[in-house]
């Protein structure tokens, strides 16, 4: 029997290709990024969307275990529509798949780690760009580990309110040591890294230049961009995104808000003139949808994940057009 279906459903694990929109109900089917296909099969893959449900290091609040959950929620409304902006579906140039949630035992907190790091690894080796969806910050360690054994030391832009170069001598799982550990360990160059919207102090700011939240008004769009790209160069970059890098009033859920933020709109302007800036890699982490109102936040970490994917379209197809010239 023939059943009349004007618009289709449940992209995520029936599409018939892994490039281009889906174009269903918002409100409808399985929700994965953006309607991406589920898959771990990465032949012909660009970029993978993974979750890291993990939130066992956070200092306050606990919740950022549900963000992958949530930001995949609040994805679903961009799909399907030319992407604002950026004037085009990023996945009519970019073939992107949801390779689902990191697997762990969460009762064995010290091998979580390297299960991030080694499931991380296995993307990576496949020749895909790996962007991550967390969990807490600690999450960015073992990512961080993970590319740089493919790409070398990287240069690190972290939106955040807070440094995380508190004192670790290296055993802790905590989200807010990673910075100080990635810089002893050599995993990232601190000469060539920049913190962007930080309303906290820490003991050490192991070499990385500061942009503090109230900086922003004084330089704005222009000179945080400017900023940015003076700092990083032409070094590979990895981006780690903390949702509390924006106001709690743009993101209120989240484990440890801080006011003084930066506005979602300022954040994604200042994402959308980064395309210059050779990203390897990058996440965004510490969504807590239990703290959220109206999914506020999880559009936020959503918006944030589909600007990285813009740039990322926009420079595929400009090194396609380059090596036709």
């Amino acid at each position: 029997m023939n059943v009349n279906r004007p618009r289709p459903t449940d992209n995520a694990v029936f599409g018939s290709s892994i490039t281009g929109g889906a174009h269903e109900p918002t409100y409808s089917g399985v929700l994965s990024f953006m309607r991406r296909r589920y898959s771990r099969d990465l032949t012909g893959v660009d970029a993978a969307v993974w979750g890291i449900p993990f939130d066992a290091s956070v200092s306050n609040r606990p919740g950022a275990r549900f963000g992958p959950q949530g930001v995949r929620r609040a994805s679903a409304i961009f799909d399907g529509d030319p992407q604002y902006p950026f004037l085009a579906d990023p996945f009519e140039q970019l073939s992107v798949v949801d390779y689902g949630d990191c697997a762990f035992d969460y009762g064995k907190n010290a091998d979580i780690p390297g299960c991030i790091e080694a499931q991380a690894r296995e993307i990576l080796d496949a020749g895909v760009h790996l962007f991550s969806i967390g969990g807490d910050h600690f999450v960015t360690y073992p990512l961080l580990k993970a590319h740089v054994a493919k790409h070398g030391p990287l240069a690190l832009v972290q939106f955040d309110a807070h440094q995380d170069t508190w004192d670790d001598q290296g055993d802790r799982i905590d989200h807010g040591t990673f910075v100080g550990r990635a810089v002893r360990e050599g995993l990232i160059d601190p000469d060539k890294s920049i913190q962007i919207g930080i309303r906290t102090h820490a003991p050490d700011d192991c070499g990385l230049e500061i942009l503090y939240g109230e900086d922003m008004e004084l330089i704005g769009i222009p000179g945080a961009v400017e900023l940015i790209k003076d700092r990083v160069g032409d070094a590979k970059a990895y981006m780690t995104f903390d949702i509390d890098c924006l106001d709690p009033a743009f993101a209120p859920g989240t484990g440890t808000p801080v006011s003084g933020g930066l506005s979602s709109r300022e954040a994604l302007m200042i994402l959308r003139r980064l395309g210059g800036v050779n990203f390897v890699g990058g996440d965004v982490v510490e969504v807590a949808p239990a703290y959220d109102h109206a999914d506020i936040t999880s559009i936020a970490g959503a918006s944030v994940a589909q600007h990285y994917f813009g740039l990322l379209a926009e420079k595929k197809q400009a090194t396609a057009a380059s090596d036709q010239s």
